[in-house]
């Protein structure tokens, strides 16, 4: 009888050890239409850098974690509304953006820069765009950088995704679009961006195009933050971020 209450004791001591032990669920948001950073493969698979960068940070933290495509516009009401926790989609951290979540520190840092039609002799000022049908994708920091130095002097035309923005202008049905420097890098170097080209100089401002990217939580989960923070510390240091960066980008993309 002794020795049954002891076996059942030692069995309820490692049940309630292992509770107590339970990995952090996670859900994690990211838009998947955002190649390299985040997209979705030909087998339907969310890939890219903000994917890899998510999975080593749930490693790090022993988090139980599911990623899950939100599209961009519902991003933080989403993450408000408890629909997931957490946001890794290549968001730049911004002041209006920090009145609504808290931000990790950056964790990579881009520029954004214009595409324009090869030959366009598109000058980038006030005089050469005016009038021009500019794209942009919406509630991001490039759309207030042209609300900002050019909402008097061209038409802005706001798009879902910044692949559509690219198609109507490969199409002819914009003058240029403004988006992320490395992810249009990227695009320029495929069959369908042939006919198009960078236009004026990298936009560095941040005013408009913030401190980098950063990872959003609710205001309240401020313990999940300072996790989220250690583990980004930490494979910032030991090379994992380096290495991850490495498959997608030719150029440090992590200037802190």
């Amino acid at each position: 009888m002794r020795k049954t209450t002891i076996v059942l004791f030692v069995c309820l001591f490692l049940l309630l050890g292992g509770i107590g032990q339970a990995a952090d669920k996670l859900v994690i948001a990211t838009e998947g239409a955002y190649p390299p950073f985040n997209f979705i493969d030909p087998q339907g698979k969310l890939k890219g850098f903000d994917v890899d960068i998510a999975e080593a940070l749930c490693q790090v933290m022993g988090a139980d974690c599911k990623l899950m495509v939100q599209d961009w516009d519902g991003m933080i009401p989403g993450l408000l509304a408890k629909k997931f926790d957490v946001i890794v989609a290549s968001m730049s951290i911004t002041e209006k953006r920090k009145e609504a979540v808290n931000f990790t520190k950056p964790y990579y840092q881009a520029p954004c820069r214009f595409v324009t039609l090869k030959g366009s002799g598109l000058e980038i000022s006030a005089e050469g765009l005016k009038g021009k049908n500019i794209g942009v994708q919406r509630a991001t920091t490039y759309a207030n950088y042209l609300l900002g130095k050019y909402k008097d002097v061209v038409n802005i035309k706001y798009y879902d995704t910044v692949e559509n923005h690219n198609l109507d202008l490969a199409a002819g049905r914009l003058d240029a679009v403004l988006a992320q420097a490395i992810f249009m890098s990227e695009y320029l170097k495929k069959p369908e961006a042939k006919n198009l080209e960078f236009a004026g100089p990298m936009i560095w401002e941040k005013e408009y195009i913030g401190e980098g990217a950063g990872i959003a939580v609710r205001k309240e989960d401020t313990e999940l933050l300072k996790k989220l923070d250690e583990a980004l510390a930490k494979i910032i240091a030991d090379g994992t971020h380096k290495k991850l960066a490495s498959k997608y980008f030719s150029f440090d993309i992590y200037p802190y």
